[in-house]
């Protein structure tokens, strides 16, 4: 039985010589790796790459409003180091709720939902997306920029600035249950989404643009959404509404996809769409469910995106009970996994009906352990997105502890994209020194050229092996940290006779050949 690990990470710069350093979490269940899609991961086994994100969205949190510009910061540090505690690798962190930004934007307003109005600047300079993203990346996650397209307001009492577009140019724009949207139908407003994407990826060291499940607004008080009649006689050209509507959201996509890759190609393009597609009643190739659909109510014709290539990955939210009559989630991943072409799915799973529902089935007290395996087992599957991140740093009825022990107990690193035969620039110079009383494994930093590329080295990965162990870097529970630094302190105790493995990451998540090094 290999022995509990305590493994560090760095969490500061390398400076003059001296390191600081930041402690994680013991891991102790044996992994396997998931680079195949072959490859399914045996029960009570965790696999060396997964996704595992969780949402942190900002509208509706009124904590944000409440805190000076410094307590904001220590939040953002105490919500990141917790998602890291439970074994998350990745922050998908909300930056524009409201077509506002939760970040220093010249295109849009300061959002009211970080210092209480609409267009007020933070008390200090500081930008709450850029500070978000370095935290993230010095503890090895992954910063994903959630956006929200469409929405303008997010309710019938909130009052635009009036050189806001919506008050200038209303003919843009639809109302419907009391807020204010964006019409899909123009293309001035696809350029202007676009331009602040670009605008985010340009300027952000951003792994991934995110966006949720609202496209057309959701029906609501038991009506459908029908306010688009003047936009529809203009640019209809005779085209079956609902096919014109769908059509309206697919050029966005597409647009969006582009906007992203002709900026900086290895910015990842999620979506995350509501949890079904179509019904089986409705069309021959959707779900055993009886909800609603994407495709009929939101316009919105996920499957079509995956199969031209236009995202790269795709979260579906799959918030139901395992066995709800009317959108069962164990049929549903099956479903998502089977109709994914080729894409890769991380299945979002709402935490507090997970804790809060018995699983007879499986003998447990809650439904975390089945969703979690069944994530496991199918082939397109590499990940889940918890709802959200609140409720796991909260620790909502122990799920943080039941990640951090048992589900997310060894280190993952996310899916690799892109050109699998390309791979980054090994590591070099491995050596040990001495710190003090410590120990530290060092490397010398993979540089780059001046220009960025896909293939630039922006983490390293850190394995251990006892004596006597095979080394073998396929599976999870020797890794003991993923760093962008270069170097780790080691525990004295567990050094000698050791082999350490570093390989590094480049920004596709592709892993190098590695370098090894025995301590003696």
């Amino acid at each position: 039985m290999r022995k509990n690990r305590n493994f560090l990470i760095l969490s500061a710069l390398m400076i003059a010589g001296s390191i600081t350093l930041g402690c994680a979490q013991n891991r102790s269940v044996p992994g396997s790796d998931r680079q195949s899609k072959e490859y399914r991961v045996p029960p009570g086994m965790n696999p060396k790459r997964e996704f595992r994100g969780a949402w942190l969205h900002v509208i509706g949190q009124t904590q944000w409003q409440s805190k000076s510009p410094a307590e904001q910061k220590k939040y953002i540090e105490d919500q990141f180091q917790k998602l890291q505690d439970a074994g998350c690798n990745a922050v998908i962190f909300q930056v524009r709720p409201t077509a506002d930004a939760m970040y220093k934007s010249k295109l849009e307003p300061w959002t009211c939902w970080l210092t209480g109005k609409r267009g007020k600047a933070p008390s200090i300079d500081w930008d709450p997306m850029e500070y978000a993203i370095e935290e993230a990346h010095k503890r090895g996650m992954e910063f994903h920029a959630w956006l929200n397209p469409y929405r303008v307001t997010s309710n019938a009492k909130e009052i635009l600035p009036a050189d806001h577009a919506a008050n200038k140019e209303p003919q843009r724009f639809v109302k419907f249950n009391g807020q204010t949207f964006f019409d899909p139908a123009y293309q001035e407003n696809r350029d202007f989404i676009c331009e602040v994407v670009k605008d985010i990826v340009t300027r952000y060291d951003v792994d991934a643009i995110h966006i949720d499940d609202y496209f057309y607004p959701y029906p609501a008080n038991g009506k459908k959404f029908e306010a688009d009649d003047a936009s529809y006689w203009q640019f209809g050209q005779g085209m079956e509404r609902r096919q014109w509507r769908r059509h309206n959201v697919d050029l966005l996509i597409e647009q969006l996809n582009n906007t992203i890759k002709d900026t900086k190609p290895w910015v990842r393009f999620g979506v995350s769409p509501f949890g079904i597609w179509r019904n089986k009643s409705s069309d021959p190739r959707g779900s055993n469910s009886s909800g609603l659909q994407n495709y009929d109510d939101l316009y919105a014709d996920v499957l079509l995106w995956a199969k031209n290539g236009w995202v790269d990955y795709l979260a579906p939210q799959l918030y139901w009970t395992l066995d709800m009559k009317a959108a069962p989630s164990r049929h549903l991943a099956d479903w998502w996994n089977r109709n994914a072409h080729g894409v890769d799915v991380y299945i979002g799973q709402d935490v507090q009906r997970t804790m809060n529902t018995p699983d007879p089935g499986n003998h447990d007290k809650n439904e975390l352990d089945t969703k979690v395996n069944i994530s496991r087992r199918l082939e397109n599957v590499q990940g889940n997105v918890w709802w959200h991140g609140y409720w796991v740093t909260g620790n909502y009825k122990g799920v943080a502890d039941s990640l951090a022990m048992k589900y997310q107990n060894t280190i993952a690193i996310p899916p690799a994209y892109g050109d699998a035969s390309l791979r980054p620039k090994p590591v070099t110079g491995l050596r040990f020194e001495k710190d003090g009383e410590s120990v530290v494994l060092k490397w010398d930093k993979v540089r780059h050229s001046h220009v960025e590329d896909e293939t630039d080295v922006v983490k390293y990965v850190v394995y251990q092996f006892y004596p006597g162990e095979p080394v073998d870097i396929v599976e999870s529970l020797p890794i003991i940290a993923v760093t962008p630094q270069n170097g780790v302190r080691v525990e004295a105790e567990d050094i000698e006779g050791s082999t350490f493995v570093v390989t590094a990451l480049d920004r596709m998540n592709r892993e190098s050949q590695p370098a090894k090094i025995t301590h003696k």
